[in-house]
């Protein structure tokens, strides 16, 4: 059996092993594969492996020996589902495997915002705090979460977590949610999309990305916002409209966004967001923590394997 991995550098750029993966069948794995590569790279193959490479309807009808896609990624948009069920090809993801990742850098990015320990790590490095007259200084306020209120836009797994780590840190959460959630948890309630904007200090956005709410977070639902509120995507770029909310960064409409996504990545230069003010970017990071890595390659192999014994796992497109 062959095994392509057409695109495994980000999954494990050097840290992690490929050897149960191939210990299953001949296994090539690339770190990159760009468009033009990917036909020649996949002839033959039973088995692709893919993050981020599309897999589309008219390379599938040159590869008559593909039985099964293995997408490393909860999300499976770069694969044509419909066309691998016509074919018989079953497709599987990764589904909740950076849960706690992804939790953990919303409050990284809070609470670089709400303490700006790098501006002012910097300010030290700088030698201002040799210089200060002061024991103590701070270059622009400092914030306690506790008591603030914040707003969680999609409670699935990742924000049901983000919530769990606000209620330890004191915080009022309220989030929106597709369907209606029951039992909740004491200090946590479920509000309208508006209500979560206009009452929220810090708003996350934990949702998927569907045709319904792209680019939702536009001039008119951030002008519901207070003016000392927070935006924190680590869900998809494509969830805000990017110049409105460069516009209300640099306007003082909002205090500040922390960003792991944009709509095009890597971003063009001219991306207004990369210059706006009080704009945190991370590059894409929250799933990248080696322990999360590690479950992604983890729970790949295993995918793999069930499909081989004939009881296929994670399947997205049956």
């Amino acid at each position: 059996m062959k095994i392509v991995v057409l695109d495994g550098y980000a999954l494990n750029p050097g840290d992690l092993s490929w050897e149960k993966l191939k210990h299953l069948g001949d296994c090539i794995i690339y770190d990159r594969t760009s468009r033009e590569e990917v036909l020649l790279r996949s002839e033959g193959s039973d088995v692709l492996i893919t993050n981020k490479v599309v897999i589309s309807r008219d390379l599938m009808d040159q590869l008559p020996t593909l039985k099964y896609i293995g997408v490393t990624a909860t999300g499976y948009n770069v694969i044509d589902v419909r066309a691998a069920k016509e074919r018989n090809i079953v497709v599987s993801n990764i589904p909740a495997y950076s849960t706690e990742s992804v939790a953990q850098l919303v409050f990284a990015h809070i609470l670089n915002v709400a303490n700006r320990v790098g501006l002012l790590a910097d300010s030290v490095r700088d030698g201002e705090w040799s210089a200060s007259p002061d024991f103590a200084y701070w270059k622009s306020p400092l914030t306690e979460l506790s008591g603030k209120t914040i707003g969680i836009v999609g409670y699935g797994r990742i924000g049901q977590k983000v919530a769990e780590i606000a209620r330890a840190f004191g915080m009022k959460v309220i989030f929106q949610n597709r369907s209606i959630k029951t039992n909740l948890p004491d200090g946590i309630e479920q509000k309208s999309l508006g209500e979560v904007f206009a009452e929220s200090d810090f708003v996350s956005l934990n949702c998927p990305l569907t045709a319904e709410n792209d680019a939702f977070v536009n001039s008119k639902l951030i002008q519901t916002m207070k003016n000392t509120s927070v935006l924190i995507n680590t869900g998809r770029g494509a969830l805000v409209d990017e110049a409105d909310l460069a516009f209300a960064l640099n306007s003082g409409k909002i205090a500040a966004a922390c960003l792991d996504v944009l709509s095009t990545e890597p971003p063009s230069s001219e991306n207004p967001l990369l210059k706006a003010k009080n704009c945190f970017i991370t590059p894409h990071i929250a799933w990248a923590t080696s322990e999360a890595r590690q479950r992604l390659m983890d729970i790949t192999v295993r995918n793999l394997k069930s499909f081989l014994s004939g009881h296929p796992e994670n399947v997205v497109n049956w």
